[in-house]
């Protein structure tokens, strides 16, 4: 069965970007969220096998987000989104529980195999 995928970014072309990749790779996308916030609600509402996740974000940031859902859910699968430079952020989000992250610009083999690992 197709694992379930929930894609969180601000910017719509990102989400784009990694669900056309996470498709023609056989992977189920069933929700999309643009900030922290929607993020977990998507996440109890759809109760996905795996989050990608942008850690910069209006309203709430995908380490906020994060730290929300492990609370809810300690098992969580959660793969950090970020761009270069962003290693500080990168570390407490690894810290706070994010699986393994993914650099902007996306790289289809690395996101795979980055969410091939998470969900072993």
């Amino acid at each position: 069965m197709a694992k379930r995928i929930l894609i969180v970014d601000d910017a719509a072309f990102m989400r784009m970007m990694i669900k056309d990749i996470l498709t023609k790779n056989g992977f189920e996308v069933v929700g999309e969220a643009g900030d922290g916030a929607q993020a977990i609600e998507k996440y109890n509402e759809l109760n996905p096998d795996l989050v990608t996740m942008d850690i910069t974000m209006p309203e709430m940031d995908g380490i906020a987000a994060l730290k929300e859902i492990k609370k809810t859910n300690p098992n969580a699968t959660i793969i950090m989104c970020s761009a270069m430079g962003q290693q500080a952020m990168v570390i407490d989000a690894i810290q706070a529980g994010a699986k393994d992250f993914i650099v902007k610009p996306f790289q289809a083999d690395r996101v795979i195999e980055a969410i091939q690992k998470a969900l072993g």
